[in-house]
């Protein structure tokens, strides 16, 4: 049995912001914004525990069926973001189909990696399919993206959702009940106290 102390590479899928915002009898909309602080605290916290690289899901194209003001609003968090990691030093590149509409055209320059510091894969206007059609030629859209060990996942969803597939082939995945607003840095520490007990053989 193998066990690593912290994992190089973890994956967030920030879920519940919609439900938060219900719940504080606030517009659906609200929920994204209320985020922002939550992504930017975890940021921190993985660079300060020396954790290389991080993905984080901002949205995908299937998020895009949803009320305009809705797409506004994350698209707008998701910029926010972005923007604020990369002044922050990460080396940041946003994986997603920017010949989209929906692509924020701030977020054009990370399409390519910026920066050098902790890596940040920020999936914008993602889908899983956009991702596997560059095996037509030769190789994934996400191939800049390492394989993941820890998939940390908030709302209590128990799915991946179409989560870099190809990187999450042998990623734990750990599960935390509490809406993505509603964050709070032990909820990280408890899932690498739990990394640290999985079996990590990968197959072998």
């Amino acid at each position: 049995m193998t066990r690593r102390v912290l994992p190089n590479h973890v994956g967030f899928i920030p879920d519940g912001n919609r439900r938060w915002a219900v719940n504080h009898g606030l517009p659906k909309e609200s929920g994204y914004q209320a985020g922002i602080g939550p992504g930017l605290a975890l940021y921190e916290m993985c660079e300060s525990r020396g954790i290389p690289e991080v993905s984080v899901y901002g949205f995908t194209q299937d998020n895009t069926k949803r009320p305009s003001v809705q797409i506004q609003a994350f698209r707008s968090a998701c910029v926010s973001f972005a923007t604020e990691i990369a002044r922050r030093g990460a080396a940041l590149l946003v994986v997603g189909d920017e010949r989209s509409s929906h692509f924020p055209d701030e977020l054009l320059p990370f399409r390519t990696r910026q920066g050098s510091g902790t890596k940040v894969n920020f999936l914008v206007n993602y889908h899983w399919e956009w991702d596997l059609a560059g095996l037509e030629r030769g190789q994934t859209r996400s191939q800049e993206v390492s394989r993941l060990d820890l998939i940390v996942r908030w709302g209590g969803g128990r799915r991946l959702s179409g989560f870099l597939p190809v990187q999450s082939v042998y990623a734990d995945f750990y599960i935390v009940d509490q809406h993505w607003p509603d964050f709070r840095p032990a909820q990280f520490e408890e899932a690498l106290s739990w990394f640290k007990e999985q079996d990590r053989t990968l197959g072998g």
